[in-house]
Formats: structure tokens, sequence, C-alpha cells
């Protein structure tokens, strides 16, 4: 039987943790702990008849991936890491995985941040949830370390190889980005989370555009 790395198991744990302290505190978790546009923003009358205000806090930046908008959401990101997440870490160690996955996270929230602030999407001012951007992170770089290992899509049910699976998915992302398609998806978050995580690797391994890290090659 398949045992999973520590990380990506204690990912998955934290994932359905948090899903359930979402399911008690659902106000607060959205509040408090989801992605906000910078600025207040005033989003209903507090008891005492003033206006409630809320906007973004610094710890958001990564606790909005914990939080997911339904089962459905938080199952196949659960899925997502469950596959491709044990072999990055066996490739990596955990150390590295983990930093991976948070830096996509808080990659594909930083610009969702600039995308929703700036109000290009037209969509008006609201949160955003899900660990999807370090989903997409995890995907670039499962396609850049293992590009030809075979990808079974769950619909349709088409294998194919893992770096086709990446180029399909980011280019759909960005086409449904660019045209504003699939309202309430953070379709530039998730290239966000693809974007930081080739940076990572990238650096990792000394190409540009950064500097040669030396003669230790990094996967």
């Amino acid at each position: 039987m398949y045992a999973l790395p520590p990380v990506t198991k204690a990912l998955l744990i934290a994932l359905v943790v948090a899903y359930l302290a979402q399911m008690l505190a659902p106000e607060i978790a959205i509040l408090y702990f989801a992605l906000w546009p910078l600025g207040e923003h005033v989003i209903g009358t507090g008891p005492d008849g003033l206006p409630f205000t809320i906007g973004f806090l610094p710890w958001q930046i990564l606790t909005y991936g914990a939080l997911h908008g339904s089962f459905g959401h938080l199952f196949f990101n659960g899925l997502a890491i469950f596959m491709f997440g044990g072999s990055l870490e066996q490739a990596w160690g955990s150390r590295r995985f983990l930093g991976y996955f948070l830096a996509c996270v808080a990659g594909a929230g930083l610009i969702q941040l600039i995308v929703v602030t700036s109000g290009i999407t037209g969509q008006g001012v609201y949160p955003t949830v899900g660990a999807s951007g370090g989903i997409f992170g995890l995907l670039l770089a499962y396609g850049m370390l293992f590009p030809n290992r075979k990808v079974m899509l769950l619909f349709p049910p088409i294998p194919m190889k893992a770096r086709t699976f990446v180029i399909v998915f980011g280019a759909i992302e960005l086409l449904m980005g660019v045209f504003n398609t699939a309202s309430g998806v953070a379709h530039f978050a998730h290239l966000g989370g693809m974007l930081f995580g080739w940076l990572m690797i990238r650096y990792w391994r000394g190409q540009p555009p950064f500097r040669p890290r030396g003669p230790r090659l990094v996967r």
C-alpha cells in the first residue's frame, strides 16, 4: 500500500480540518481569513447601525488557501495533492516541497489581489478562497519534473503526457481569465500559482532569469 510522504499527508489533513472549522464558523472564516481586496469595503451594517467594512489583512495571503467554497472544491484540490504531491515531495524532500507549495499559494494570492483590487474583472469586490493556486503550481512542477508520465483526465477520461496536460490547462485558464468566463473562478490566481512555481524551479536550477547557483543540479 502506497504511504503518502509526511507533508503531503499533513496538507490533506490540514485542508479537511480547516474546512470543518469553516463549516462551524463560516462568517468568521470568510471575513477574516479569505483573501479580500486592498482597501476598506462596506459589506453591510453593524449592530450599532454603522457601516461594516472589511479589507485585506496580511495573513490572508496564505490563509485563503485553507478555505474552500464547497465540498467539491475541497475534494478536487485534495485529489490533486494526493495525485501529484507525493511524487514531488519524494523528488524534492519535505522542506522544499512545503516551501514550494506555500510560495505558489502566496504568489497566486498576490496576483489575485492585484487583479481584484484593480477591478479589471468587472466582478466587483469579492473574497477569494481555495488552494487552487498552489494546486496549479504542483501541476506545473509535475509536468516539468515528469514530462512523459501519463496523466488520466477525469472529464473526459483521456490519458495524456503530464507536459501536455500542463500546457493545455494553462492555455485554458489564460483564455478564460482574459475573456472573463466562468464567473467566480480565480483564473488569474491559478496562472499566478503556475508563474511563481515556474520561477522557483528556474531559481533552484540556476536558469534564466536567475544566475547559475553552482554545479549542483536541482530537478
